[in-house]
Order: C-alpha cells, then structure tokens, then sequence
C-alpha cells in the first residue's frame, strides 16, 4: 500500500498523480495544494482572464529545457543561472537575457545614463575612443569626484586613467616622459630631493 501514498488525487483532474505534481502548502494537512500544478495554473489564468488582465500564453518546454519570457525562446537548463526560491530552481531569464539587463542596470546605477545615451555619446565621439582615436570605446569614464560623465574610451585608456589616478598632472609628466623629456628630481640637500617645474 506504500505506492497509494505516494500517489495524490486531484480533485479538479480526477487523476491520482504523484506528490511531486503538487505545490507546497504548510497549512493543508498532508502539505501539498489541493489541486496540482496544472490545474491550479490553469484555473489562476482563467480567473486573469474573466478579470480582463492580460495573461502571457503558456509555453511548454520539452524535459531539461525552460522557456525565456524575455527573449521567447526554449533553452536548455545549462543556459540558466540558479534561484533556490523558484520552484524549478532556475532564474526566470536566461544567462544572455540576465547579461543584457545586467549591463543596463549597471549603466543606470553606475553613471545615471542609459543603454541609448551611451550610444549617443559614442556617436558624437565618432565611433572612437576619445583619448587614443582609434580603438572600439567600451567603457564609460566618469569623474571620480562629481560622478559626471566624460565619455567612452577603450578598456587600454580607461585602465590608463585609472592607473594614474585622473591626475593631470601625473599624466602631464608621464606625456612628457614618452616625448623624452625625463622628468628627474634634483638632489638639493642630503635627503631632499625637488622636481623641475
């Protein structure tokens, strides 16, 4: 009699399916919902719908795979990132449509500005980085201090930026290094050393 109690009825199916074909319910005695999982989704859109809400259409994916709401397509369950509180344990978008919200969220967060924004200022820039004038401009630079967007540059020139601290004067002395003029520190008392002006 162990298989009986594995098997639950649903009283809107009439079918005896297993327990897994229910969803939790702590407050019913055996701890599952009444009806099963299909029934009861299929009830909760019927009820959307009498109420005139629009109700997205049901897609079923085969064994192994989930469909992405986002970008409509079925993608395997490797495709997917985890999320213990859902009830397949998948995230509800897929790894490239979590990317692409990811980067616009960074972008809105981060800087204040859009994914078009972005895109307009590396039109106005002529497609090019703003420093070098030559490379793709992938990264937004920012002004430490006031958060104000100075444009896109290129992931070599915003390291470059970031390696000298947006100092200009810094960055002056490394210009005039790369043009030959040394910029060496004069010794003038034991200890004490003082950089040409």
């Amino acid at each position: 009699m162990q298989g009986d109690q594995d098997l639950k009825r649903c009283p809107r199916c009439r079918e005896d399916k297993p327990r897994a074909a229910f969803a939790s319910n702590k407050s019913m005695r055996d701890g599952l919902q009444v009806y099963c999982r299909g029934c009861a989704s299929a009830y909760h859109q019927a009820r959307q719908v009498a109420k005139g809400r629009n109700v997205r259409p049901r897609v079923e994916a085969p064994a192994g795979h989930k469909y992405c709401r986002t970008c409509g397509e079925i993608q395997p369950h490797s495709e997917w990132t985890r999320n213990r509180s859902a009830s397949d344990g998948l995230a509800t978008l897929c790894k490239s449509c979590k990317a692409v919200k990811g980067r616009a969220g960074h972008l809105k967060r981060q800087y204040g500005i859009t994914e078009a924004e972005r895109d307009e200022l590396v039109a106005s820039q002529g497609g090019v980085c703003c420093i070098c004038l030559a490379a793709v401009p992938e990264h937004v630079d920012h002004c430490h201090k006031t958060g104000r967007v100075r444009g896109v540059l290129c992931f070599s020139c915003n390291a470059a930026l970031g390696q000298f601290k947006d100092r200009p004067d810094v960055i002056r002395r490394a210009a005039a290094y790369v043009e030959g003029i040394a910029w060496k520190p004069t010794l003038v008392a034991p200890g004490v050393y003082q950089l040409p002006s």
